[in-house]
């Protein structure tokens, strides 16, 4: 117990009190080849106990952008931990990936060992939404860096597919289908722009827009995709994947094709749009074409597949969603529409 550290402003009695709050949280997300506990230098997982002939590793790091202040502002800390993960392990299933274990970095101005359970309870969560095993993490109280009150999060992914099963669109021919599977509201992007409007229209955020809050519509969690994509690979050859995150449907698309040999033409009028991207459309006097710039408009990630595997996957997918759609189709000529 360092006296000349807690008056730099660092507490490890708080940075031991919030690991023992934290351990039954990371206990729930043990795995098949979890080894060891918190606490030790690095986290282990044994890879050995998956039967991969030629297992190839699969890594992903992500953070959750400034919708972490949105989560500051009004005390929700209990979710944000299910973005951060999910934003992580999104990105790495594109690939065919089977998710294996996960690392957060937790970066503080005041260590309060209550607040970094809540949030270690929601990196939980989706860890177990994501099928990962939490193996390690780290708090780092930095007063120097950060005002109290403040933090940031960031996480690591890693999962593991079979060499010959990598999906990376090497597949993907003309006349493929795009089907979208829904986003469960904003996601983590965007909120730089979405605090920026709150900001300068002073809207009310605890006021009811139809069953919830504005705050509970914009704290809803990111859609984790894990149990979709994995009960569809046993069915469906499919020839790429797309999370769609920053950038929206025009950085994000391009990504899982050969963007010199293919475009993609869009037809979103079947897609729900939660009504959230109409109130920050009128609300930040954003066109159109700039929303699906900016955010996922309703469609959270992105399958391609063969025409004749269509119906069949709409079927799949429609058991976890039943607003699961046809989105468009892969073109020969190059870039990006949408109708």
């Amino acid at each position: 117990m360092s006296s000349k550290y807690k008056e730099a402003g660092v507490s490890l009695e708080s940075g031991y009190e919030s690991i023992e709050r934290i351990k039954k949280h990371i206990k729930s997300t043990k795995s098949l080849g979890f080894n060891g506990d918190i606490g030790g230098f690095g986290g282990l997982f044994e890879l050995f106990r998956y039967s991969y002939k030629e297992p190839v590793l699969v890594s992903g790091t992500d953070g959750v952008g400034t919708k972490l202040l949105l989560a500051l502002e009004h005390n929700k800390l209990d979710t944000i931990g299910i973005d951060l993960v999910a934003m992580c392990v999104n990105d790495i299933i594109t690939v065919g990936a089977e998710p294996l274990f996960f690392l957060d970095y937790i970066a503080v101005g005041k260590n309060r060992p209550s607040e970094i359970e809540q949030l270690v309870s929601g990196i939980a969560k989706g860890c177990l939404l994501g099928s990962l095993s939490l193996i390690g993490g780290e708090t780092a109280e930095m007063p120097g860096l950060y005002s109290e009150g403040h933090f940031d999060l960031a996480g690591f992914a890693v999962g593991v597919v079979e060499k010959t099963k990598q999906i990376k669109g090497s597949s993907v021919k003309e006349g493929d289908i795009l089907i979208g599977l829904p986003s469960s509201g904003v996601h983590s992007n965007g909120y730089s722009l979405v605090r920026k409007i709150l900001s300068e229209s002073q809207i009310d955020i605890m006021i009811l827009h139809g069953n919830k809050t504005l705050l509970e519509h914009l704290m809803e969690p990111t859609k984790i995709y894990v149990d979709e994509i994995k009960t569809l690979k046993k069915e469906i050859d499919i020839h790429a994947m797309s999370h769609i995150t920053g950038g929206g449907y025009y950085e994000n698309l391009p990504r899982m094709i050969d963007q010199e040999s293919f475009g993609i033409e869009l037809n979103v009028a079947h897609v729900k749009v939660p009504e959230i991207f109409s109130f920050l459309m009128a609300k930040g006097d954003i066109s159109l074409d700039e929303m699906y710039h900016i955010f996922n408009m309703g469609i959270g990630f992105v399958v391609v597949v063969d025409p004749q595997d269509k119906e069949k996957t709409l079927h799949i997918l429609r058991e976890f969603n039943k607003n699961t759609c046809e989105i468009g189709y892969i073109s020969n000529q190059k870039g990006i529409r949408i109708s």
